[in-house]
């Protein structure tokens, strides 16, 4: 079964010619026979969507879920956003009504003549009418809709067929499976490549694919016209369809025989079944500015004719691929007529009145039955893409569902829902702290006064607060589970803490605190002092209360010292520092002279710098330094003075000179 399903997947699967195992045991997928579900999109994609039952929970798979519409990558995405049902639904949503199928919108756009871009197209350069041909679109068909609703007391409904329900449109493809097949394997078949009554009579689709089936015939030139290579009658007798895309100024048709031909690709090599093409054609004409879209026509009628060149060219142009096109459907009506389908891309109201009309000699009619748009995304109307949706159209799209992922992915989301419900539940109310009592308030407000006194060092505002708030000088901070408080229990333990030496001094001998008391690791306040002066001013206190005060021991303190020796050594101290500095000093400075720059005596040499010799007082000044030196200290009019004298004495030396060269 493997092998099988690796020999059908190696080449695509031609619907007109399936080989004889898979049809003879194709079946229906019945889960999808009930009907359609919400996801169940309209023709938009050009990937093979999975089977209706199980869209909803496949991997990777989303929807949407305005239009009912699968959309398997990005571009189908984009296509479907841009798309006329989207923008329809859209306005929909804003007025209140409900959302309408693709079935049903087409029928609501037929009578207009008109189509918002995207529709049937295109995620190419062919958004003929543009933005503003949009909005025209959509407020036509909706004025359209308030003026039928007026004539029907408002009901807005009335455009929708009562039988019919949102997301009620039948799915793109019929789904099949098979035994030569794994059982997760499905088989697809477009809708679209069926007339409409073979639609209607869905409990006969194995009959009717059967009936479909074409023997490949050897390939054969195509007899065309010498006149106007149109061919000629006897070439297209058997099944063909017509394909047709327009827009943007570029326009392909294409007439398929769906007769497969037979050939070999090499001289042992197996067979293959081609298509034949028996007439195609493509034109191109200047009809849209690049990188502004929209029409020529449309854009005289939005803003009034224009009077360049360019909209000249392009107003001729239009004319002339009309022209053109209903000239080559006039060539092609033969074949035209006689086609089983007939599918047409064409955007935009300007697109659609050259291929429907009215004309004379019109080949091409809206009403007909055989028309079709194309269940897929296209691009630019050339001839390749024109024979990439035949193919598309005509393959077999096979496709495999893992159901162990399709389980776990349903139960994921069923936990996925379930915890978003969860979350939305109200929270339960944290339970609310416990109000204190007004002791306990006013306890953590002396506790906070205190403790800030302490560090700042405010010995006779602290013993003042104390007396004021007739509070005790052990009094205990709060609270005293904290993990300052539990270090440094009292005003005494954290002022010794603090090394705060006049805080324990005043707390102990005017305040009266307890030295015994221990804190939470029973630790006494002498305990917790980290430097000398703290710990000597427990040992005054002891002096000077006297040994009968408190248990001195207890409390950890040494023997008492009196305030005269703790002074004295103080001083000792003091002093004995003041000289270790003064030696470290001479110290340095001795070793600044041994190891810092050396000092020459003696005159210097000529590369000594003129700066050093002037510090060393080794150049003799000049005459303007030397006046400097003189004037500097002096007040203006001392400076003043001094210049005039000097300047005297010059004249006076000069006079001298004079005579003395005279004599």
């Amino acid at each position: 079964m493997d092998q099988r399903k690796e020999e059908v997947t190696r080449r695509p699967l031609y619907v007109y010619d399936l080989p004889a195992d898979i049809l003879t045991t194709l079946t229906r997928k019945h889960d999808t026979e009930e009907g359609p579900h919400d996801d169940i999109s309209t023709p938009s994609s050009t990937k093979d969507p999975v089977p209706e039952s199980r869209i909803e929970s496949a991997v990777g798979s989303k929807s949407c879920s305005l239009c009912g519409v699968t959309i398997h990558t990005v571009e189908d995405q984009r296509s479907h956003i841009r798309s006329d049902l989207h923008g329809y639904n859209l306005k929909q949503r804003i007025r209140g009504a409900k959302p309408v199928s693709g079935v049903d919108f087409e029928k609501l756009v037929g009578d207009l003549d008109e189509s918002l871009s995207g529709s049937d197209s295109s995620d190419s350069e062919d958004d003929d009418e543009g933005d503003a041909r949009k909005e025209t679109t959509l407020s036509a068909l909706l004025k359209k809709q308030a003026a039928i609703s007026s004539a029907n007391d408002g009901d807005a409904e009335d455009f929708v067929p009562r039988k019919q329900k949102r997301g009620s449109g039948k799915p793109p493809l019929f789904w099949f499976t098979t035994p030569s097949l794994p059982s997760s394997t499905y088989l697809g078949i477009y809708r679209s490549i069926f007339t409409n009554l073979e639609q209607e009579n869905e409990a006969k689709v194995l009959d009717i694919i059967k009936n479909k089936q074409l023997a490949p015939k050897p390939q054969a030139k195509v007899p065309v016209d010498s006149n106007n290579t149109v061919p000629l009658p006897e070439a297209y007798k058997g099944p063909h369809m017509f394909l047709c895309m327009i827009g943007g100024g570029h326009f392909a048709a294409m007439v398929v025989s769906l007769t497969p031909k037979q050939t070999k690709s090499g001289h042992t090599g197996p067979l293959t079944r081609e298509a034949t093409v028996l007439a195609h054609k493509t034109f191109h004409r200047y009809t849209t500015r690049r990188k502004q879209g929209g029409a020529q026509s449309a854009n005289d009628a939005a803003k009034g004719a224009a009077h360049s060149a360019g909209s000249s060219l392009r107003r001729y142009n239009e004319q002339a691929l009309t022209d053109e096109v209903r000239l080559l459907l006039q060539e092609w009506k033969g074949m035209i007529d006689s086609s089983e389908l007939v599918f047409i891309r064409a955007t935009g109201s300007t697109n659609r009145r050259t291929l429907f009309g009215p004309y004379d000699g019109q080949v091409l009619r809206q009403n007909d039955p055989r028309i079709r748009g194309f269940p897929f995304s296209t691009r630019r109307a050339t001839q390749n893409e024109l024979m990439r949706s035949f193919v598309e159209l005509t393959r077999v799209k096979v496709l495999e569902i893992d159901e162990a992922a399709i389980a776990a992915a349903k139960l994921a989301a069923e936990e996925a829902a379930k915890q978003a419900t969860a979350a939305k539940a109200p929270k339960q109310p944290a339970p609310a702290t416990p109000k204190r009592s007004e002791e306990e308030e006013t306890a953590l407000l002396h506790t906070t006064q205190i403790q800030a006194l302490i560090r700042r060092s405010k010995l006779p505002a602290l013993l003042s607060y104390l007396n004021n708030n007739n509070l005790p000088p052990d009094f205990l901070f709060q609270p005293q589970d904290s993990q300052q408080n539990f270090h440094a229990p009292t005003p005494l333990h954290l002022a010794s803490s603090q090394n705060s030496a006049p805080l324990v001094s005043g707390l102990l001998i005017k305040g009266g605190a307890n030295p015994t008391l221990p804190n939470g690791d029973s630790k006494t306040a002498f305990d917790l002092a980290g430097d000398r002066s703290t710990r000597d001013a427990f040992r005054v206190a002891r002096s000077d209360l006297g040994e009968s005060k408190w248990d001195w021991e207890a409390a950890h303190i040494p023997a008492a010292l009196s305030r005269a020796e703790a002074e004295q050594r103080e001083a000792r101290e003091k002093k004995e520092e003041a000289k270790k500095e003064e030696e470290r000093r001479k110290a340095e400075a001795a070793r600044l002279a041994e190891q810092g720059p050396k000092v020459v005596d003696g005159p210097l040499g000529k590369a000594a710098g003129r700066g050093r010799a002037l510090a060393l007082g080794q150049v003799q000044k000049t005459a303007q330094e030397k006046r400097e030196e003189e004037a500097r200290g002096m007040t203006p009019e001392m400076r003043t003075r001094l210049e005039r004298e000097r300047r005297a004495r010059a004249a006076e030396a000069r006079m001298r000179a004079m005579q003395g060269g005279g004599t």
